[in-house]
């Protein structure tokens, strides 16, 4: 069935995580993939065109269908294989609502961490300035103590209800990200059990960024935030 799926994907990039999260909980694995590298402009190759126009990843083509956007294809993987896997939209309307609502909340939260821990990748050197980067580290404190707040409200283990569910699919690698650049555990305590609770789920171990696993390490980048 994932024979004639083919995903083109970077290590460590959110939105690739997302959907190759979504592929592994919907058991469609052996789907054909390929890694390409940021660093080499890989993913502005003509390879990477013929799927998607913009040249990003990830590139995601289902048999005739191109469903590049990372959010898209993960709702159109559980629309089209809802019969098998995980059921990752709850049916009650309340788990529903707050299901949705945390996944485009998730686009802000991922928004607000690139404006920090890549902030001298986006702006050029000349257009630097510490107040604009202070400014985006104060944006990201505020949203962090958003999610942190929401997780004392709920359930640790899932962001919206009982059940791992699309939220989790698509806002996990942003927090996977942020502990990787050093974010503190013991600053932001409930994010640190989310981050505990799933990173061993199995869809989340089978497809975690290979680059992490050579280098465990990571960097400190929010290390005061």
């Amino acid at each position: 069935m994932a024979e004639n799926m083919t995903l083109l994907w970077g290590s460590g990039s959110p939105p690739c995580w997302r959907v190759m999260i979504a592929l592994e909980e919907k058991n469609l694995q052996g789907y054909n993939n390929k890694l390409l590298s940021f660093e080499k402009m890989e993913h502005k190759s003509q390879e990477v065109l013929d799927i998607n126009a913009r040249g990003q990843l990830p590139s995601f083509k289902h048999g005739d269908n191109n469903v590049n956007e990372s959010y898209a294809a993960c709702f159109y993987l559980e629309s089209q294989f809802k019969s098998q896997g995980t059921k990752l939209i709850p049916d009650g309307a309340a788990e529903q609502a707050l299901m949705y609502q945390r996944m485009f909340e998730g686009l802000t939260f991922y928004e607000k961490l690139n404006a920090v821990i890549y902030y001298t990748w986006f702006v050029p050197e000349e257009e630097r300035h510490d107040s604009a980067l202070k400014r985006n580290k104060e944006a990201l404190t505020a949203e962090l103590q958003l999610w942190e707040d929401y997780l004392q409200l709920g359930s640790a283990s899932n962001l919206a209800g009982p059940s791992f569910s699309l939220a989790d699919v698509t806002v996990f690698p942003t927090v996977a990200t942020l502990f990787r650049f050093g974010l503190s555990a013991e600053r932001y305590p409930k994010l640190g059990e989310y981050y505990a609770l799933l990173k061993d789920r199995p869809s989340i171990k089978a497809s975690w960024p290979p680059h992490w696993l050579e280098n465990p390490k990571g960097q400190d980048t929010l290390k005061d935030i």
